[in-house]
């Protein structure tokens, strides 16, 4: 499998760049949409790997694009077309490099703050709880088990644009969005993360957490970046799930697992991967692109 894409310096012309982060590259394409590239760089520990996830980037758009539609009635989001051939100003060659990685999207401003919703004690949030018996602050019932799950999913939202996300006590995110826009926000992911939790258990995936972004738009709130994918959320098999150990989840865990084996301080450089791990990354990657969708991907 060679379909990789990694953008960095290989950047379409004729548009212009206004942002990358670690997976997104973002174009302008009017004054109204922006166009997202979704790359297959992958990161661990903040800092992005010199090679790829064969079409990461591709399940990527899949999910979110997914997820977009069935969440339409809960509320509306940027996504207008996941077409490239809708995207003016990309030539032929282009068109087809970047075909099933793009979202053209409506341009809003975003939330200063990540709104991470919780249904599961799993991750940083199994640390704090053995800490403190808190989650972001937000107090607890005794006695829970790693990976059980919680009474009722909580908000627990953190910081965006640092180096690295940092929990927010709900009463500081209350003060970055303003007292309506947290009571709409938080009310909003939870029916969000409910709506994913009920569409994943049929097909045997277990939601543990995931982020949600949310962005204003003409004074409407959109949802927007992407939604419930694996680089987003942390979901389990249902067949691995047992309360007490953290499960194997649908994402780069695979990855980070294995760098911890090494002698490698987690600062740039990264170290070269190895290939085997990037296969079953892969694997993954499609496996649950798969079972979400319906539609399975294949290398162009």
């Amino acid at each position: 499998m060679t379909d990789v894409y990694l953008g960095r310096d290989d950047r379409p012309t004729g548009l212009e760049q206004i942002a990358s982060g670690k997976v997104r590259d973002i174009y302008a394409l009017d004054p109204d949409h922006l166009l997202f590239v979704t790359t297959d760089r992958v990161s661990a520990f903040d800092v992005v790997m010199g090679e790829g996830v064969p079409m990461k980037g591709k399940v990527l758009t899949a999910i979110a694009a997914h997820w977009f539609e069935r969440t339409r009635d809960l509320t509306p989001n940027h996504l207008v077309s996941t077409s490239v051939d809708d995207a003016e100003g990309l030539d032929a060659s282009w068109r087809e490099r970047l075909r099933g990685r793009v979202m053209i999207v409506r341009r809003a401003t975003p939330d200063p703050i990540e709104w991470v919703v919780r249904g599961h004690i799993a991750g940083s949030g199994w640390k704090e709880y053995q800490q403190s018996q808190t989650i972001c602050g937000i107090p607890l019932p005794s006695g829970l088990s790693l990976a059980e799950q919680l009474p009722e999913p909580i908000v627990t939202p953190t910081t965006k644009h640092e180096d690295h996300d940092r929990p927010l006590p709900p009463d500081e995110a209350r003060d970055l969005v303003g007292s309506e826009r947290w009571e709409h926000g938080k009310a909003l992911c939870l029916d969000l993360f409910n709506r994913g939790r009920e569409e994943l258990a049929p097909l045997g995936l277990r939601l543990a957490d995931t982020k949600f972004e949310l962005g204003v738009r003409d004074g409407e709130v959109l949802l927007i970046d992407e939604a419930l994918t694996p680089d987003s959320s942390r979901m389990w098999d249902e067949g691995d799930y047992r309360v007490g150990i953290s499960p194997p989840s649908f994402d780069k865990q695979i990855l980070r697992d294995w760098l911890e084996t090494l002698d490698w301080d987690k600062e740039y450089p990264a170290p070269p991967l190895d290939p085997a791990i990037v296969e079953r990354v892969t694997a993954r990657y499609l496996e649950v692109c798969e079972r979400i969708t319906g539609v399975g991907l294949v290398s162009a």
